[in-house]
C-alpha cells in the first residue's frame, strides 16, 4: 500500500499568475508545478489501492519468482507516492514561512500531526477494513505523516534551515546503518524500535478474546528524514525561476545516478536481509534467469522501511519531473501548457485538495469492491470484516485489465467532489479548511 497525501503541504506559493476563471483557483498564487506533481502521485496512489481491493494475486507483486513485469510495474510506479507526499509536506511547510512565523508554523504542524495520527486510528482504519477502530495502534502512512509533522514542528521552532537540511539528509543517508540492530536487543521496549525502524505486527495481550496489537507498517525514522529534507528543499524553490529549475533538475539527476551506482556496485543503501516481514527484499542486485526478472530484481528495493536506494530511486525521478513541469508552466503563458487539457486541470485539482481526495478515494474504492463482488457473485463479507488486512479469500479477485478499469472509473468519479472542494477552498479562508 502506499498511500499518503499532503494537505499539510501548505500550498506552495510563488508569483505565477493563474487565470481567475480556472476552477479551483485559490486567492493566493501558487507554484503550479508542485500542485501538478502532487496531483500526479495522488492519481497513481489510487491505482495501488485499487489493486489492493480487486486483485486475485496471492503473492506480493515484488516477488521475483512469481510476479509478471506488468504486475510488478503496476506496483512499482506507486512506490513514488509516499516519498513525494512526505517530501512535499515539508516543502509546503517551508513555503508557508513567508506568511507565518516559526511559532505559527510549529503550532500548525503539531496540531495537524496529532489530527492525522487520530484519523489513522479511526477514519482511515474504518475505510480500509470496515472496523470502527483498531484494537491497539496501527502505523500506516497517515500515522507516519502525522508524527513526522510533529517532529518537524520541533525542528522548525528551534533550528535554522541548514541544520534541518543536515538532519534530514543524515537520516536518509545513514539510517541503513541501523538495519542490523534487532528489536530484541531492547527487551520489553523492543516495540519502540519497531515504531522507529523495524516494521512489525506485535500482539500485546487480549481483551475479552480480542487481540490488542501494534501493527507497524511505516516506521518513523526514514520518513522523518524525508520530510525534513523536503522542508529544506523549499528554500530552493524560492530562488529565481531559471536557477530553481537548474537546482531541481540537478538534484534529481544526481539522485538517479547515485541509485544506479549503489545498485550496480552492490554498495551501501539496501539491506541484504529484509528487516520487515511484509514484502520480499532483493538485497544486493543480481542477474536473474530472464531479462524481465533482472529488471524486476534491479528495481526491487526495500520500502518497509524505505532504504536509501528506494528513496533515491523514487525522489530522483520525481524531482526531475518537478523541474520539467516547472519549465512547462512559465509566467508568459496565459494558461500553462499542462493545463490546456481537461486531464491536466483535473490533476491540478487533485493536487490542491490531497487530504480530501485521500479520504474519499479509500471509501469509494472499498464501496466499489463490495458492489463488484456482489455483481460477480464473489465472496463479499470479508470486505466488511478486515478487508485486505484479513487476506483475500479463495474465489475472489480480478486481473490487471479490470483493475485498471476500476482505477480509471474511481479517479473520474473523484473529480466532481474534489472540484467542489477546491472551489470552496478558493472562495473561503475558514481555519478548518487548512486541516483538510
Amino acid at each position: 500500500m502506499t498511500t499518503t497525501p499532503t494537505s499539510a503541504s501548505l500550498s506552495a506559493r510563488e508569483s505565477i499568475p493563474i487565470t481567475p476563471a480556472f476552477p479551483g483557483t485559490p486567492r493566493a498564487e501558487r507554484l503550479i508545478s508542485v500542485d501538478l506533481l502532487r496531483g500526479i502521485v495522488m492519481v497513481i496512489m489510487a491505482l495501488d489501492h485499487t489493486r489492493d481491493f480487486f486483485t486475485y494475486a496471492r503473492f506480493p507483486p515484488e516477488d521475483v519468482a512469481h510476479t509478471t513485469l506488468a504486475l510488478f510495474f503496476t506496483r512499482w510506479i506507486t512506490h513514488f507516492c509516499a516519498p513525494v507526499f512526505f517530501f512535499l509536506a515539508g516543502t509546503g511547510a517551508f513555503l508557508s514561512s513567508t506568511r507565518k512565523s516559526p511559532q505559527e508554523i510549529c503550532d500548525f504542524l503539531w496540531k495537524r500531526g496529532l489530527l492525522l495520527v487520530l484519523m489513522e486510528q479511526t477514519i482511515f482504519y474504518f475505510a480500509w477494513t470496515g472496523y470502527p477502530i483498531f484494537p491497539g495502534f496501527i502505523a500506516l502512512v497517515i500515522w507516519a505523516l502525522g508524527w513526522s509533522m510533529i517532529f518537524l514542528a520541533l525542528l522548525v521552532r528551534w533550528l535554522p534551515v541548514r541544520a534541518i537540511a543536515a538532519i534530514g539528509l543524515a537520516i536518509i543517508a545513514g539510517h541503513n546503518l541501523l538495519d542490523r540492530v534487532p528489536p530484541e536487543r531492547f527487551g520489553r521496549f523492543g516495540i519502540f524500535w519497531n515504531i522507529l525502524h523495524v516494521p512489525t505486527f506485535h500482539q500485546f495481550t487480549t481483551f475479552h478474546g480480542i487481540p490488542v496489537a501494534g501493527f507497524v507498517f511505516y516506521s518513523l525514522i526514514p520518513w522523518i528524514g524525508v520530510m525534513a529534507a523536503g522542508y529544506a528543499f523549499g528554500a530552493i524553490l524560492r530562488k529565481p525561476a531559471e536557477q530553481r529549475r537548474r537546482w531541481v533538475l540537478g538534484i534529481g539527476t544526481a539522485c538517479v545516478l547515485l541509485f544506479v551506482v549503489l545498485r550496480l556496485g552492490h554498495l551501501y543503501g539496501n539491506p541484504p536481509v529484509d528487516v520487515s516481514s511484509f514484502t520480499p527484499s532483493n538485497g544486493d542486485f543480481a542477474l536473474q534467469a530472464t531479462a524481465s526478472q533482472s529488471v524486476i530484481a534491479f528495481l526491487n528495493v526495500q520500502k518497509y522501511p524505505p532504504s536509501l536506494q528506494y528513496l533515491l530511486m523514487t525522489l530522483g525521478p520525481a524531482l526531475i519531473l518537478l523541474g520539467l513541469l516547472d519549465k512547462l508552466t512559465p509566467q508568459s503563458l496565459p494558461l500553462p501548457l499542462p493545463l490546456q487539457s481537461r486531464l491536466g486541470r483535473a490533476v491540478l485539482i487533485y493536487g490542491r485538495v490531497p487530504m480530501f481526495y485521500y479520504i474519499l478515494h479509500l471509501f469509494l474504492i472499498h464501496i466499489m469492491a463490495i458492489i463488484v463482488a456482489l455483481a460477480f457473485q464473489q465472496p463479499v463479507m470479508w470486505l466488511f470484516k478486515g478487508a485486505i488486512f484479513s487476506g483475500t479469500p479463495p474465489g475472489y479477485g480480478h486481473g490487471l485489465p479490470f483493475i485498471y478499469l476500476m482505477w480509471i472509473s474511481a479517479v473520474v468519479v473523484l473529480y466532481f467532489p474534489c472540484k467542489w472542494f477546491a472551489d470552496l477552498k478558493a472562495r473561503r479562508k475558514d481555519w478548518w479548511l487548512s486541516y483538510i
